[in-house]
C-alpha cells in the first residue's frame, strides 16, 4: 500500500471510492467510550503535520484489545481502506496498525516531503529578505530574533484552528505575507517597504508562545504567557526587549540616523499592535498609518485565502464544487472558476475554432 498523508488520503476519499492506503500518525488521545447500546468502543485521536482524523475501535474489531493499551504521544501507521463517512467523516476500514519505528518517526515530524520542501524555501525567503533590510535598525532586530528564536519559529502555527494550523505554518503564512509586501511595494512608493517587512517579521512573533509545537508532536499544548498576554502582547514585549539590548550595544552607530530609532521603533510596535484591524478583534489600537493598514489586510488576505484552499480537501461536501462553510469565512464554499486554456492547435484552423 502506498503511504499518503491524511490531507492526500482525504482528498482521494471525496470521490466515494475507498481509498487503500498506508498513513503515519501521532496518536493524541485515546479514550474509552460506551454506545448508546453500552458496549465499549475506543476512541483514537490521530494527527500528522497537516490534518488529523478520529478513529473508532468498535468492541468486536480484531485490533480492540491491542489499540486499548495505545497512549497519547505514540507514533503508529494505520493501513487499510479509508473512505469519506458521511457521519462520521474520515473513517477506516480493515486496517490495522502497528508501533513507528525511529527513522519513520523523525521523517513523520519533519512533514510530508512536499511540505517540508516548501517550509525550507519559505524558512530561507524569510532570512534572505530580513537581511536585505537597508535600515541597518530594523535589519539587526530581525537578524537577533531569527538566531535566538528561530527553532521554535520553525515548529509554531500560524493559528491554533483557522489559518496554518499545523506545525511550521507560521513560516509558511509570514514568507507569503512578505512576498505580498514585496509586490505591492511599487504600486505604492509612498509605503516604507522596510518597516512593512518588519512588520511581517514581526506582526506574529508572540505565536511563539502562544501556537508553538513540541519537538516531539503535533499536539499544541497552552502557555500560560501566551493565555495571560496573548500573542500581540507577548509580541510588543519581545521587540521592546529586543531593541533595547540593540540600542545599548550600537547607541553610537545608531545616534545620528534618519529616522531617529524612536520613531523606528515606536512605528513597528504600532505595526503589531494594529494588525489585527479592530478592537474587538484583539487589537489595542486600529491602523494609524499606510504601513499598519498595509499590513493588516496582507494579513487578512493570506489567511482567509489559505482557509479556502483547506476548506476544499477537508470540509464536507455539498454538491458538486460546493462545500460546507469553514469559519470564519462568510459562507458555503464554492470551487474557483478553473482557469482559461488556450484551445490546442488541433481545434483551430486560420485562427478559427472548428
Amino acid at each position: 500500500m502506498q503511504l499518503l498523508s491524511l490531507t492526500e488520503v482525504r482528498r482521494h476519499a471525496q470521490s466515494g471510492a475507498a481509498v487503500e492506503a498506508r498513513v503515519h500518525v501521532q496518536i493524541e488521545g485515546v479514550a474509552a467510550k460506551v454506545t448508546r447500546e453500552q458496549k465499549p468502543y475506543c476512541e483514537l485521536s490521530l494527527a500528522d503535520a497537516c490534518d488529523r482524523m478520529t478513529l473508532r475501535v468498535w468492541s468486536d474489531h480484531p485490533e480492540y484489545k491491542p489499540c486499548s493499551t495505545l497512549k497519547a504521544s505514540d507514533f503508529i501507521e494505520l493501513s487499510g481502506e479509508f473512505v469519506q463517512h458521511q457521519q462520521f467523516g474520515l473513517d477506516a476500514r480493515n486496517w490495522k496498525v502497528r508501533h513507528l519505528n525511529g527513522q519513520e518517526r523523525s521523517d513523520l515530524l519533519a512533514g510530508p516531503p512536499e511540505l517540508r520542501a516548501k517550509q525550507a524555501a519559505d524558512w530561507e525567503y524569510i532570512g534572505e529578505r530580513t537581511r536585505a533590510l537597508e535600515d541597518p535598525r530594523l535589519r539587526a532586530l530581525g537578524e537577533a530574533f531569527l538566531a535566538e528564536h528561530g527553532e521554535r519559529f520553525r515548529r509554531t502555527a500560524g493559528a491554533r484552528s483557522y489559518h496554518h494550523a499545523r506545525r511550521g505554518g507560521l513560516v509558511e503564512h509570514v514568507a507569503q505575507m512578505m512576498r505580498m509586501a514585496v509586490a505591492i511595494a511599487p504600486l505604492y512608493p509612498q509605503l516604507n517597504l522596510d518597516l512593512l517587512v518588519a512588520g511581517v517579521l514581526f506582526h506574529d512573533a508572540g505565536k511563539l508562545w502562544e501556537n508553538h509545537l513540541p519537538e516531539t508532536g503535533f499536539t499544541m499544548g497552552y502557555d500560560e504567557r501566551g493565555e495571560l498576554m496573548g500573542h500581540i502582547s507577548i509580541g510588543l514585549e519581545l521587540v521592546n526587549s529586543l531593541w533595547r539590548r540593540l540600542s545599548a550595544e550600537n547607541a553610537e552607530a545608531w545616534k545620528d540616523l534618519a529616522p531617529p530609532s524612536e520613531d523606528v521603533r515606536l512605528h513597528l510596535l504600532h505595526l503589531i499592535g494594529a494588525h489585527h484591524g479592530e478592537p474587538e478583534f484583539g487589537s489595542p489600537v486600529s491602523p494609524k498609518t499606510p504601513e499598519a493598514m498595509a499590513l493588516h489586510y496582507i494579513d487578512n488576505l493570506d489567511a482567509r485565502l489559505e482557509m479556502f484552499a483547506t476548506g476544499y480537501t477537508t470540509a464536507k461536501p455539498l454538491a458538486a464544487r460546493i462545500f460546507d462553510r469553514v469559519r470564519p469565512l462568510p459562507g458555503n464554499l464554492v470551487k474557483s472558476l478553473d482557469k482559461f486554456q488556450q484551445p490546442s492547435s488541433a481545434t483551430k484552423k486560420d485562427g478559427q475554432l472548428l
